[in-house]
């Protein structure tokens, strides 16, 4: 299992302010594939999960999870422990997380076939949040569970497990309120890229047997977790 060390420089060209991370997020939309359902949920076989806890010191703790699809044990996990510079800008929490997640990523011996984050993918003022990064950037199909709702507009779905409403922005359909267990809260399914909405939910609630989140998530919220406790010991 890969485990990250101290955080890497950011990457050349990387915004260094608001208005290039908007510009960026333009081209990463641009870029990413919203065409195909790609990989139907029976027959994936890995999936990651992203996460990351802060430190108030403005340290981090980005946490990369590899799950058996079938059984949801953890196959793989992988831990980057990194800063932020960039701040935090409501629709461009991306550039403050993307350079440790990555790197948690790339520390893993196991590629999975997709990724999970815990956040929004084209459920987004610009059709361009973490998922739609992780998705361009990594090459893997990727999308957004997350558990707050954000600047979209949805009407409650019903009270059973399965039960969705449409995510809308200014009438246009970017994901879906997905209710995961029984009566609890929905949470906020969208797409990155390389992966179709329809595919994305079905794996939510496969990936969700018994809580209402992911086990993607609940598992790599764990490690970061764990990891920034054992950081401040």
């Amino acid at each position: 299992m890969g485990v990250g060390a101290e955080a890497e420089p950011e990457p050349d060209g990387w915004p260094a302010d608001e208005a290039e991370a908007v510009a960026a997020q333009e081209r990463l939309r641009e870029a990413a594939d919203l065409v195909g359902p790609g990989p139907e949920p029976d027959q994936v076989r890995t999936v990651a999960g992203v996460d990351v806890a802060y430190a108030d010191d403005g340290g981090l703790v980005a946490a990369a999870v590899v799950l058996d699809a079938a059984t949801l044990a953890v196959v793989d996990e992988s831990v980057h422990m990194g800063r932020t510079d960039f701040p935090y800008v409501p629709g461009l929490l991306a550039f403050r997380e993307l350079p440790s997640v990555t790197a948690a990523l790339r520390g893993l011996s196991h590629k999975p076939e997709v990724i999970v984050c815990d956040g929004y993918g084209v459920a987004h003022p610009r059709r361009a949040g973490l998922a739609v990064h992780l998705g361009v950037l990594t090459g893997i199909p990727c999308f957004g569970v997350a558990k707050t709702p954000f600047l979209f507009d949805y009407a409650e779905p019903g009270p059973e497990r399965g039960a969705w409403t449409p995510l809308t922005i200014d009438g246009e359909q970017v994901g879906r309120a997905l209710r995961t267990q029984d009566g609890v809260k929905p949470v906020f399914v969208s797409v990155g890229s390389g992966i179709g909405l329809d595919n994305a939910t079905a794996l939510t609630l496969r990936l969700a047997p018994d809580y209402r989140q992911p086990e993607t998530t609940r598992k790599a919220d764990h490690l970061a977790r764990q990891r920034l406790a054992g950081r401040s010991a």
